[in-house]
């Protein structure tokens, strides 16, 4: 039987960081985005417009020869990614710019974009 929670012992206290201590852990998705096996990104690919942005992914997966999964797929995931992990640092325009680069990728491909139902 459980051990009713007034009864437990309190848990330790959280490690606290030193400023700069465990920099590298933190920094692994920064990393994936500069450093992908599956894609070779161009510099500077997400501060791009939304239309440049798709373009730009586009050529990036179609030249990778490292990829699991088709272009469009790969594309869509490598932004994907980046707005996952930007998370609340991103600003109102810049998540728009996002959706509209992934409007513009499924353009790209002939794919039905967001809200639109397939032909």
């Amino acid at each position: 039987m459980p051990t009713p929670p007034s009864q437990r012992a309190p848990r330790p206290a959280r490690h606290q960081r030193e400023p700069g201590e465990g920099q590298q852990e933190r920094r692994w998705s920064r990393d994936v985005t500069e450093r992908s096996n599956a894609l070779d990104l161009e510099e500077g690919v997400f501060t791009r417009g939304p239309k440049d942005m798709a373009r730009s992914l586009k050529r990036s997966a179609e030249q990778s020869s490292r990829r699991k999964a088709s272009p469009f797929q790969s594309a869509m995931s490598m932004l994907t990614f980046f707005e996952n992990r930007a998370g609340r640092g991103l600003t109102p325009e810049r998540r728009q710019a996002l959706e509209q680069a992934k409007d513009e990728l499924r353009r790209l491909y002939g794919r039905p974009t967001k809200g639109t139902p397939p032909a």
